[in-house]
């Protein structure tokens, strides 16, 4: 019931702002989604989305029309390579730091940014971790006098011309990954989806708040990981352009070959910070320009270490015993070959789609076994 009445007033919510006084954009030709909307007598000036290279983390720096957003800070190792690059691009203040979930990989760097910058409002996720790195978190933050929240679903900021809309956590979750802040960037009719590291619960939670997730870039969930970018939020979204933080030859294997096959057989451009290095998005409200190509390598990074490209397994070489993957949780069941197959809540089994039907379970969309 909890879920459901925050569902609805998240609704409610998007209804409340339509009527505010949003008008619908014109459509463009790269980059510009499909209904996408700007301020009434705003005009969009010139934003860059800066992909910060902090190997396999995220850090992703927003600068539009003078105010500045930063979005994770890496481990621990990179806040000071984060603190020199901001200081380079003459960042003075951050209007916001958002930390979208306490892994070390997204908030190790942050103390440093926390006592070097000002900052006028931080958000963090509602999960809690009991270990140094959270501890140094919140520590930094008190010496700051820094007051620290998990923004409400569906409230919406600005960040100069640009406009920031939150779209989760919309439940309380058990992992971290699933308590991601997630948000969409707008600035004139180019739209930017940030999902932290949420999961395909998230992301069914996300799509259930019934908001417009149609993006032009998507900052790829979890580093590319196939237990992100599930096949109904993929095709909601419908991105142009996904953007893959992630460290060259990491050992989870991102990112891996799953979701590079959405992207590549959806004929998404992909851009990737273990190829490229930092990779900056520069949007003047109407078009996206990239300051380096799209990769042409589709090389995965599983732990196999072969970085071939993913495609179905052979038939011959599957394990007889096994018919159908299911997940325990989400009470779906997949074919053995799925590009989305659960690495949690995970159960092997042998027996036939009538019976596992009949346990509760039901066919994952992606693989209709």
């Amino acid at each position: 019931m909890k879920k459901v009445y925050r569902q609805l007033l998240n609704l409610l919510l998007v209804a409340a702002i339509a009527i505010g006084g949003l008008t619908v954009g014109s459509v463009v030709s790269f980059a510009s989604g499909a209904g996408a909307t700007k301020t009434k007598g705003t005009e969009a000036a010139k934003m860059e989305v800066h992909f910060i290279d902090v190997g396999q983390g995220d850090a992703t720096l927003i600068m539009c029309d003078g105010h500045s957003m930063l979005i994770d800070a890496g481990d621990y190792s990179k806040g000071t390579a984060i603190q020199n690059y901001l200081q380079k691009q003459q960042v003075k203040k951050l209007d916001y730091l958002i930390l979208t979930h306490p892994d070390s990989d997204h908030i190790g760097g942050a103390p440093v940014i926390i006592t070097k910058f000002a900052i006028d409002k931080v958000f963090v996720s509602d999960y809690e971790k009991d270990n140094k790195t959270y501890q140094k978190l919140i520590q930094a933050l008190d010496n700051k006098r820094l007051k620290y929240t998990t923004p409400e679903v569906g409230t919406q900021y600005t960040l100069g011309t640009a406009k920031i809309t939150i779209l989760a956590p919309n439940d309380t979750y058990d992992d971290p990954n699933n308590a991601s802040i997630a948000l969409m960037l707008q600035n004139g009719t180019n739209k930017f989806l940030f999902t932290g590291d949420a999961e395909e619960t998230a992301e069914q939670d996300i799509l259930a708040a019934g908001f417009d997730l149609s993006a032009d870039v998507y900052k790829a969930g979890h580093h590319g990981s196939r237990t992100s970018t599930s096949q109904e939020f993929f095709e909601e979204m419908s991105p142009s352009c996904a953007v893959i933080s992630c460290g060259e030859d990491n050992s989870y294997g991102h990112p891996h070959a799953e979701t590079l096959n959405t992207f590549r057989t959806n004929g998404v451009k992909v851009y990737r910070t273990d190829e490229d290095g930092t990779i900056i998005a520069t949007s003047d409200g109407k078009e996206i320009t990239f300051n380096v190509p799209a990769s042409e390598t589709w090389k995965a990074g599983e732990p196999s270490g072969n970085g071939s490209v993913w495609s179905a397994p052979d038939q011959k070489t599957q394990k007889t015993e096994t018919t159908y993957i299911l997940n325990t949780k989400t009470k779906k069941f997949h074919k053995p070959s799925c590009s989305s197959l659960p690495t949690t809540n995970r159960k092997d089994s042998s027996e036939s789609r009538e019976s596992i039907i009949a346990q509760g379970y039901e066919p994952c969309k992606r693989c209709n076994p």
